[in-house]
């Protein structure tokens, strides 16, 4: 999911985070995750920020993950802080709704 890790490492040069970016490998190793958890989850986070209500519980509805490994993962980027700024990466446009600017994405990958 390489448009993801993209955004993840634009996350972490912005926010001074570690030079190598947020390494997905490692916080899936650390929860017993997979790679593409770690991944979704994230995206799923990033997008339910920006949602009303609960972020977790909105997250956990849209991944299946437990709220605790959510949690986990929420400390492992950096917090709520952290989860602001992937909410503003995916949604360029700064409308409230990620999803059209994930659709972009994904047609500018497809070349559509």
């Amino acid at each position: 999911m390489g448009l993801l890790d993209g955004i993840l490492g634009n996350l972490a040069g912005a926010s001074g985070g570690a030079a190598a970016g947020i390494d997905i490998g490692a916080i899936a190793g650390q929860l017993g995750l997979s790679e593409d958890q770690v991944r979704s989850a994230t995206a799923a986070l990033g997008q339910a920020h920006a949602a009303p209500g609960d972020t977790i519980s909105t997250a956990s509805a849209a991944t299946g993950l437990s709220a605790e490994n959510l949690q986990a993962i929420v400390a492992q980027l950096g917090g709520e802080n952290a989860l602001g700024q992937i909410a503003n990466l995916i949604d360029r446009d700064g409308d409230g709704n990620p999803l059209d600017d994930l659709a972009g994405f994904a047609g500018k990958l497809f070349g559509r």
